[in-house]
């Protein structure tokens, strides 16, 4: 065995047994993709919160004498179309941007694991109904009703988060269907009833505990799903409405060829944030998913 996979081996083995910060001190000692996922992710989260100290600028602050203009001169990055300090907006815009990932998948879990359980759990009717209602909603395309929902809300802050978190949540009920079904009939869920524990603490304390690695790696990549949609959406003028900045509502700006030959400060900037933290948070989910597949392995 090579010493990567001896490393993947040692984290998938006994994690569980740390305390969550060993446990993670641990993980990101032996599994490089996580690591350098975390690394980027922090410094973007740092700079989002943090950034628009090193600037003297508002957010929404207009110089009409400079408009457009590249970095220097006192703007970090430059001026957007409107004379707006490009830099104190990209970090604001990473603020949106990241809470919206989080929050939609906060909610798509909520659904997700409530209806999933129930349909792996209870099976019969509750299985039918709720695999048919997951059904109708995957079986559009996502931006059709997305962009359909959005022209009849209008672009906000909530309404993108709730048009992300109550569309995607579909694909997390599967996954936790299908960890319910595939433990529900072991036998330590039978000791369990033989116990006379209640389904719903049989469902919460033996089998959502034990289907967690999947849930937390459909979870993880929901969030840089969730950017992106956020950033298409916002990007077409469905998103997040201004003068509030995004991610994608800095690139809307880029739907202009003039802005796109000539002013690469306005467009680079944003579409490599957001290219920064999909890759990270992928890099966090594939590793976690090694782990958890490492660890399914060793324990089979």
């Amino acid at each position: 065995m090579s010493g990567p996979d001896r490393g993947k081996k040692a984290a998938g083995e006994g994690i569980s047994k740390l305390s969550p910060g060993k446990a993670l001190l641990k993980i990101l000692s032996a599994h490089e993709l996580i690591a350098a996922g975390v690394v980027m992710l922090a410094v973007l989260t740092v700079f989002s919160l943090i950034g628009p100290l090193f600037s003297p600028f508002d957010r929404d602050a207009v110089e009409v004498e400079k408009i457009q203009e590249p970095p220097g001169g006192g703007h970090i990055l430059g001026t957007d179309e409107l004379g707006r300090d490009i830099f104190v907006r990209l970090a604001h815009g990473g603020r949106v941007s990241l809470s919206v990932g989080i929050i939609a998948m906060l909610i798509q879990l909520v659904i997700g694991v409530t209806l999933g359980s129930a349909a792996g759990f209870y099976g019969g009717i509750y299985d039918s109904l709720i695999m048919r209602i997951t059904d109708v909603i995957m079986c559009f395309p996502f931006f059709v009703i997305a962009l359909s929902v959005a022209a009849l809300t209008g672009p906000s802050f909530r309404n993108v988060i709730l048009i992300i978190g109550l569309l995607r949540w579909p694909s997390m009920a599967r996954v936790v269907r299908s960890g319910i079904l595939a433990l529900k009939n072991t036998e330590f869920i039978e000791a369990a009833r033989a116990l006379g524990l209640t389904q719903r603490e049989i469902i919460f304390r033996h089998l959502l505990p034990n289907s967690l690695g999947p849930i937390i790696v459909s979870g993880t990549l929901n969030v840089a799903y969730a950017v992106l949609l956020e950033a298409s959406l916002s990007f077409l003028g469905l998103g997040i409405a201004p003068p509030q900045p995004s991610w994608g509502t800095m690139l809307s700006a880029a739907q202009s060829m003039s802005i796109l030959q000539k002013c690469w400060w306005i467009w680079i900037p944003p579409g490599l944030m957001v290219l920064i933290v999909v890759l990270s948070i992928n890099f966090i989910g594939e590793g976690l998913s090694d782990i958890f597949d490492t660890q399914r392995r060793g324990a089979a």
